[in-house]
């Protein structure tokens, strides 16, 4: 039987997942998550989603305690969720860039000294000296943290910087596996970072007519009415948990679905964002990547998603377009074939 490479790939990299994973989830132990990413950027609701189709699939589980940063309560967790592992969400703020997420991991590292801790697969960047000595203080000091990396550079640093147990693991998203797409609509989308990560100051400026935005904007409205939607579906349930969850879990929902209806307007996607690059893989639909503004695309690739035909790695933005053009009209022959 063939299966298609990039089906082959997703399938590959779940059950990798899952041998980084199985020997801390029991099936008589309470999980809890936390820093849930109630931002508008669609990257962190895939991990989301894919940390919870992991628990769900390969455990059977839901979270008894999840939070964000700002309703974190160690009370409720304690209550909730009285013993098992902690597990902190992951993605690409382990470090000092995205400062206040490394704040409030070396917290609950403070708070929880005899609980096991586990950091979903995360990318590691320090610019301080300074606080990479903070950080390896408090992981030093709490000896049951787990800390799992999306790259090899990462994990290089981790085991020279921090005493933990170190293991490389993809990201979370695949966990999600194979996703529908919507009919493209362009030849060519650029989907562009717009903060702190972006690389340098291209601008496809020689392209005129080619749609350029990023995934970040979203409707206040649309956020609020899935998560009361979320509420109202567990209403039923009485514990203040189950209702968070569900509310939250409404929320990432949403964003994901936004963001993979805005990917698939493309017929062909040129990116930095490397959850672009994972849900295009999803979705199957060919696009060029370029590399964020310290590597983290590049790391991943390198290490995990950058065997098939449906992802280039660009020298250039003006490449990665050339590039997408020339995928877009391969694509539009062959759906016209």
């Amino acid at each position: 039987m063939v299966t298609e490479p990039r089906l082959a790939l997703i399938a590959e990299l779940e059950a990798a997942i899952h041998a980084c994973l199985k020997a801390h989830v029991r099936e008589d132990e309470p999980v809890a998550i936390l820093d849930f990413p109630d931002i508008r950027n669609c990257g962190d609701s895939a991990i989301w989603l894919g940390e919870m189709a992991y628990l769900a699939n390969r455990h059977g589980k839901r979270p008894a305690y999840v939070s964000r940063m700002d309703d974190f309560s160690a009370e409720q967790l304690r209550r909730a969720a009285p013993d098992g592992p902690i597990f902190i969400h992951g993605g690409g703020n382990f470090g000092d860039i995205w400062g206040a997420h490394q704040d409030f991991r070396e917290r609950v590292l403070e708070l929880f000294p005899d609980r096991p801790v586990i950091q979903f697969p995360q990318s590691i960047h320090y610019q301080s000296p300074e606080r990479i000595e903070q950080s390896a203080r408090a992981i030093g000091r709490h000896r049951n943290f787990t800390l799992l990396v999306r790259d090899e550079e990462s994990r290089a640093f981790a085991e020279k910087h921090f005493d933990c147990a170190v293991t490389l693991c993809p990201d979370m998203a695949f966990a999600i596996g194979p996703v529908e797409s919507a009919p493209a609509i362009f030849p060519v989308l650029a989907m562009l970072r717009a903060d702190r990560e972006k690389a340098g100051n291209a601008e496809p400026a020689a392209w005129p007519g080619l749609p350029v935005e990023d995934w970040i904007s979203e409707s206040p409205r649309s956020v609020q009415a899935s998560k009361a939607f979320g509420a109202a579906s567990a209403l039923l349930s009485l514990k203040p948990a189950e209702l968070r969850l569900a509310k939250l879990d409404a929320a990432a929902h949403n964003r994901f679905r936004r963001g993979i209806r805005q990917i698939s307007r493309g017929r062909a996607i040129v990116t930095d964002r490397l959850h672009v690059h994972i849900c295009s893989l999803l979705i199957g639909r060919p696009h060029a990547v370029l590399d964020n503004s310290y590597g983290k695309v590049r790391r991943f690739m390198a290490a995990f998603s950058g065997g098939t035909d449906l992802s280039y790695r660009a020298a250039s933005l003006d490449d990665g377009i050339a590039w997408a053009q020339q995928a877009a009209e391969g694509a539009a022959g062959k759906a016209a074939a």
